[in-house]
């Protein structure tokens, strides 16, 4: 019936579980959908038109078996800022670009580059974007008048400070009646849907024992239609195109990573493997198709996939079923949601905003007291005050330049000479000392990545020790696995400023770096017979090479031979003496 590798072995008998699957998700789906779309600044029709259309692409056309898709609330304050900014046309263009970079990225195999983004950065963001929804949702909670909002955090602070005077005492209660449901429910029913419960009793009441006292979905967007919109395609020139290619790019990176991270998630609870790249060919999809509709962007919900697969989801036929409910529900309920408070919505938001905090590991990652940590709270901050772009550029930076730092001081540069008391005689660099240390070849260990952010230590290290010009520099680099062109760079001065008075010699070389030096022709200029497997080999040949004149008197003895040669240069300058005066 399908090629579908996600639907291999799928029959008849597996539909009934979907369709429960489907049917819990598709009415938990509801409330979330109209609540994600208020809290961005558009109609809550949309967040449904979302949930419908990008529920079912990105069920049918992604590359997991359980991932439901849908409007999330990590997208809530990036959508703000550019209805707040834009409008709520561009956001449907910048929505379809987001799609296309999905669907690019998805093609060109790009999927798997999401998972380097490191877990402060993630944790970060996500936790401060969780702030910032929890705090977005107080004036609605509260019913509080004449609010307006902002994209910064504190203007929004400011304006429910200013306003608090005129809080609706009927507004906190409806709010609270819909936040003890909504807490209350999954311990008593684990299977039934507590925001959907919430929104249900708390509208009931306040329409039966206080009608008019608080603000409804009705009073402030008007009716809920129960049909999908017909097609519409925005227009698009290239100024529009350059203007929103800044948000679209934002909106593509949080959507790649919310939905990757929910197909692992997803895959952690039921031991499968999903395809990352077809993830995002399908996220691509729904992202371009859900904007004809009006739907906002959608990534994967990571707390509705869990929910998928809690309630026995054998297949994406689950989540397409949850788009089908969620349609039926539009067309035969549509006008009665007019009827929901806006105060209803807010503690469903606030609850989602608490389960997607990561307090946990926000707190682990501190306790660290480590970068990490750092990254932590500057990209958390600057999540909260400035805005999600700034905060994933600085907190990448942050990262890539804190990661260079610690692999810098992993890297070792240290001279070294044989241990006569161990097996093999092994080389280490406690046994170099001023009395202790051939003038003639000096052995380097060379350990850890040599790139941009160690290349220059590696260099002034050599540099400075062998200012006396010794005859054989030997440079030990099995344990260096990777060379950059920086890294390569220095070695090169190295070997050029050396190789006026001596010779160089590398032994252990890796493939890596061997690569490396035969592109940039390296490994010519040093001559490939002064590289050696392994480091006795490169001694044997370093003593054939040095001058054993000056051997003479040395008392060292850094090498096995040392003795041997010092004897024999004694013997050898008393004879020339001897002749010399006969």
């Amino acid at each position: 019936m399908f090629t579908d590798k996600r639907f291999h072995h799928y029959s008849l008998r597996s539909l009934p579980k979907d369709l429960l699957a489907g049917l819990i998700v598709g009415v938990i789906a509801i409330p979330l959908g109209m609540a994600f779309a208020i809290a961005s600044g558009v109609k809550p029709e949309y967040g449904i038109y979302t949930t419908i259309v990008a529920g079912i692409l990105i069920s049918l056309c992604g590359g997991s078996k359980y991932q439901i898709g849908g409007p999330t609330g990590a997208f809530i304050p990036i959508l703000f800022g550019i209805v707040m900014t834009y409008g709520y046309e561009n956001l449907l263009i910048a929505g379809f670009m987001a799609g296309v970079i999905l669907l690019l990225m998805g093609i060109f195999k790009l999927g798997s580059l999401i998972k380097y983004i490191p877990r402060p950065v993630t944790i970060g963001f996500t936790t401060g974007i969780a702030v910032t929804i929890f705090t977005g949702q107080l004036a609605s909670f509260l019913g509080l008048e004449g609010i307006k909002r902002h994209e910064e955090f504190i203007r929004n602070i400011q304006e429910i400070c200013i306003h608090l005077n005129s809080t609706s005492i009927f507004s906190v209660l409806t709010a609270a009646i819909c936040l003890g449901t909504v807490i209350i429910t999954p311990k008593i029913a684990p299977k039934i849907p507590g925001p959907l419960i919430g929104l249900i009793v708390s509208t009931l009441i306040a329409t039966v024992f206080f009608p008019s006292q608080v603000a409804t979905i009705g009073t402030a967007y008007g009716d809920i239609p129960s049909t999908l919109p017909k097609i519409h395609i925005p227009t698009i020139n290239m100024e529009i195109l350059i203007k929103l290619i800044k948000p679209a790019f934002v909106i593509a990176m949080l959507g790649g990573i919310e939905s990757l991270l929910s197909a692992v998630v997803a895959d952690g609870m039921t031991n499968s493997k999903h395809n990352s790249n077809k993830e995002l060919v399908g996220q691509g999809i729904a992202n371009m198709i859900t904007p004809l509709f009006g739907g906002i962007p959608a990534t994967g919900a990571i707390a509705r996939t869990a929910t998928n697969i809690k309630n026995g989801a054998i297949s994406p036929v689950s989540g397409v079923i949850h788009g089908v409910v969620v349609l039926l529900i539009l067309v035969f309920f549509a006008p009665y949601a007019s009827y929901i408070p806006l105060a209803s919505m807010a503690p469903i938001l606030m609850v989602v905003a608490w389960n997607m905090s990561e307090r946990k590991v926000f707190t682990h990652i501190l306790k660290t007291k480590s970068t990490d940590s750092l990254v932590l709270v500057v990209t958390f901050l600057l999540t909260v005050f400035v805005n999600l772009t700034i905060a994933v550029e600085v907190g990448l930076i942050m990262s890539t330049i804190l990661f260079a730092k610690r692999m810098s001081d992993v890297m070792v540069t240290k001279k070294a000479l044989p241990n006569p008391q161990t097996k093999h005689e092994k080389l280490e660099t406690e046994m170099v000392t001023d009395t202790h240390d051939c003038p003639q070849i000096s052995i380097f260990n060379v350990e850890g990545p040599l790139f941009f952010g160690a290349a220059l230590t590696f260099e002034e290290t050599i540099m400075k020790t062998i200012n006396y010009r010794p005859k054989i520099l030997l440079l030990r680099m099995g344990r260096v696995p990777f060379i950059d062109t920086t890294g390569e760079a220095n070695l090169s001065r190295i070997v050029h400023h050396f190789s006026k008075n001596g010779i160089v010699i590398i032994s252990g070389l890796n493939s890596q770096p061997e690569n490396v030096l035969k592109k940039t022709g390296l490994l010519e200029i040093i001559g490939e017979e002064h590289f050696f497997d392994h480091t006795g080999e490169a001694i044997q040949y370093a003593l054939t090479q040095i001058n054993k004149n000056k051997c003479l008197g040395c008392k060292h003895f850094a090498f096995r031979e040392c003795k041997n040669l010092s004897v024999v240069e004694s013997v050898e300058g008393s004879r020339k003496k001897l002749t010399a005066t006969f």
